[in-house]
């Protein structure tokens, strides 16, 4: 009852103050379990462009050995995927329990910056450091994994500005509100 008289901000800062109850932390493994799904089922499965060590040297996907080992190491990034996705959607059902105020396009909007997060990262230690995978081997393999990471870059800031811009249109909500109900 008392979180229904409070504004958004009210409960917002009353959640941090007690421990940080936001949506930040389940919008991004959210994000990030969902791009990583996208990433296996899309990349992995779908348009077999790679498996998870098909450019490391020892596991060609031409091979049955090679492809076995691949698709076992495939299922535990797909497991990974689910843990972080699963958390997630715990992490949110909490966060709607203790009654933290938020919007379709917070939660979107960190949804789409944990997936870019789940690209920046994946991309760059897998791709380029590693070196286990491409987006997709051969001809045209830089341009693609570059492309990978500047999707992901997109993907970070937009869902951060859509995340922030729901903050902002919340707080002018607020404000109005406290001064209709003033008068």
């Amino acid at each position: 009852m008392v979180a229904q008289l409070m504004t958004r901000t009210d409960v917002t800062t009353s959640m941090r103050a007690g421990g940080a109850r936001t949506l930040t932390l389940p919008g991004l493994l959210l994000g990030i379990g969902l791009g990583g799904f996208v990433d296996g089922i899309v990349l992995h499965q779908i348009l077999q462009w790679h498996h998870m060590l098909t450019s490391e040297g020892s596991y060609p996907a031409s091979t049955v050995a090679g492809l076995e080992t691949n698709t076992l190491w495939d299922g535990l990034f797909h497991l990974a995927t689910w843990i972080a996705t699963t958390i997630g959607v715990w992490l949110l059902w909490r966060r709607v329990r203790l009654g933290v105020v938020w919007s379709g396009r917070e939660l979107l909007g960190l949804m789409l910056a944990g997936w870019g997060t789940f690209n920046l990262v994946e991309g760059i230690v897998d791709h380029h450091i590693l070196g286990i995978h491409h987006v997709k081997a051969g001809t045209g393999q830089t341009a693609l994994d570059l492309a990978f990471l500047a999707i992901g870059a997109v993907l970070l800031a937009g869902g951060l500005l859509l995340a922030r811009s729901s903050a902002l249109l919340n707080r002018r909500a607020d404000q109005r509100s406290d001064r209709t109900g003033s008068r």
